[in-house]
């Protein structure tokens, strides 16, 4: 199936310097931050599976389980298993992530090399989620942090509830960048800022960033992680590109929501998201055809219509 049968957008010229990047790295969080919210259990072997052909279809980042406890999640209580068949494709990364020392020990045992942790922007959800304070979470990721770095290990810090939080509604903007500073100095390298409910618009994705960069933190530091709640992630993450973002998170087929917000749905799609760089002249590195075909796949493993757009108008 070549790309004029797919239907793909006539390729854009190149954006002018300081317009848009020329280059985007889709940090893909299907595996984990998908199918953590699934009712069923996957099977391992599927799991492999869709993480090994996410990875063929030129994903540079496969985010592929977690190490929470299978009390909190049990659609990722294979983690290990599934990290011990897995059949690394050079050129790819597969980050866990890891919520404390016991997580971390358990990602080191099976030989991982990125981790991410997972911390949140209020105090209502550090709770929910945690069983922490705003505040008292840092004691927390500390030690890990300070391990894994010493350990050789890349880290990412995920900020949580940036743009708005089911208790507490709007956030400050400066209680987010106070968070973000603070996982920045313990030792992380990149911030994925997250929108776990889907109520972020463009210019709340402006503000957020803009108090960042005036903080003195890059903005090559920082990621953005959509949800499509009110259908705003591609034009949120437009937003986020002409303001220097060079990663997004997206995960295929549109999977996923947050098991701790129940008005959470799904991620930005990453098939919408390729869909629209490949418009815009901005690299990206995907296979689109092949990751299609995966989460079409993957729709049939789970059961039901995958939500992306894309995979819907193009999958056979």
């Amino acid at each position: 199936m070549g790309k004029r049968e797919l239907g793909l957008p006539s390729r854009a010229p190149s954006p002018e310097p300081g317009e848009l990047p020329e280059r985007v790295t889709i940090w893909e969080v299907g595996p984990r931050d998908g199918l953590q919210n699934e009712d069923e259990v996957v099977p391992s072997a599927v799991k492999l599976e869709f993480v090994h052909r996410l990875a063929d279809a030129g994903l540079p980042v496969v985010e592929t389980t977690s190490f929470v406890h299978p009390k909190w999640v049990p659609q990722l209580a294979d983690a290990t298993e599934v990290l011990d068949g897995l059949d690394r494709r050079a050129g790819t990364r597969y980050p866990v992530l890891v919520p404390n020392a016991r997580g971390l020990d358990r990602a080191v045992d099976s030989g991982v090399t990125d981790i991410a942790i997972f911390a949140s922007a209020t105090e209502s959800f550090a709770r929910r989620n945690l069983n922490r304070g705003l505040d008292e979470q840092f004691e927390m990721f500390e030690p890990v942090v300070g391990r894994a770095v010493s350990e050789g290990m890349g880290v990412r810090g995920y900020v949580s509830m940036v743009f708005g939080d089911p208790w507490e509604g709007p956030v400050a903007i400066d209680q987010v960048v106070s968070v973000g500073r603070r996982l920045l100095d313990m030792g992380c390298s990149r911030l994925s800022l997250g929108d776990t409910i889907g109520v972020a618009t463009p210019g709340l994705v402006e503000a957020v960033l803009r108090a960042f960069v005036a903080a003195g933190v890059s903005v090559d530091r920082l990621a953005v992680h959509f949800h499509d709640t009110y259908g705003q992630a591609l034009s949120n993450t437009c937003a986020a590109l002409r303001l220097g973002v060079t990663t997004v998170d997206a995960s295929a087929g549109g999977l996923g929501g947050c098991p701790y917000a129940g008005s959470a749905t799904g991620n930005l799609a990453t098939e919408d998201l390729v869909w629209m760089l490949e418009g815009m002249g901005i690299e990206h590195g995907v296979d689109l055809e092949a990751l299609v075909e995966t989460s079409a796949w993957m729709a049939r493993q789970l059961g039901r219509p995958s939500p992306s757009g894309v995979v819907r108008a193009l999958a056979r």
